[in-house]
């Protein structure tokens, strides 16, 4: 038990860093790390990865608003959608497979990670979208991200930032911080749909959550000593690296 407390306690140090750095949930890392290291079954790490996202999203968010770097607008639109399609996405998780998901998914952060590369010259050639159209695209991306949310266990992070850096103005650093804050809710109302089917390994919670918040909060203040060109760059690269990996393998059963 002691054991695995201190296991589970380096896995949300981990995943806490990594999120509040780059300003996602870190379901992409912590997943695998629970599957290989803890032996949860998939499924299990899914629930459990979403329910810890809550965390990360608590912690990175009020490190990022003490910096003046969020926007509760737009926090509030995304998040609107996101909490009634993210219970939705914990549901599909046990019915749809899990290869062909990942795939999917490995497609889309490698689309995601090309358009932040190339980000200053589509904003020079398309600019940013008029102010009533930023309202209809967060909405419908808050869609996307409940439901992705629910279903991969992830905050979401790679799916808000790249379209609020892109197409509505949005700094990296703004972005994160505004990601990190929708992952409360979303995050929160999927964990629970998640918890009430029984995907969620309560023993682990002990040593993953204080991991987490500890790890948020460094990564957090880390990300602005960083440039907002360098700290895109490097999310980029990550979610590049990431979404082939997703994309060549299969998941376990």
């Amino acid at each position: 038990m002691a054991t695995t407390i201190i296991t589970s306690l380096i896995i949300g140090l981990i995943t806490g860093a990594f999120g509040g750095i780059l300003g996602i949930g870190g379901g992409l890392i912590m997943i695998p790390l629970m599957v290989e290291v803890l032996k949860l079954s998939q499924l299990k790490a899914h629930g459990t990865s979403l329910l810890a996202l809550v965390f990360t999203g608590i912690g990175g968010a009020v490190t990022y608003a003490l910096n003046g770097a969020i926007d509760f607008t737009a926090a509030t639109l995304l998040a609107l959608t996101a909490v009634i399609t993210s219970p939705i996405g914990a549901r599909y998780c046990n019915v749809l497979t899990e290869a062909k998901l990942k795939k999917y998914f490995g497609a889309f952060l490698i689309f995601c990670s090309v358009l932040l590369l190339l980000k200053p010259y589509l904003t020079n050639f398309i600019g940013t979208v008029p102010g009533y159209a930023k309202i209809i695209i967060l909405l419908i991306t808050g869609t996307f991200t409940g439901f992705l949310s629910g279903m991969m266990g992830i905050g979401g992070g790679t799916i808000m930032i790249p379209v609020m850096v892109i197409l509505t103005g949005f700094t990296q650093h703004l972005a994160q911080g505004t990601s990190l804050l929708v992952m409360v809710p979303a995050g929160a109302i999927g964990a629970f749909t998640h918890w009430k089917m029984g995907n969620v390994e309560k023993t682990i919670l002990w040593g993953l959550i204080p991991g987490i918040i500890v790890g948020t909060y460094l990564g957090g203040n880390l990300a602005h000593l960083i440039s907002n060109n360098t700290l895109r760059m490097i999310f980029a690269c990550i979610i590049m690296f990431l979404g082939v990996r997703y994309f060549r393998t299969s998941s376990p059963e």
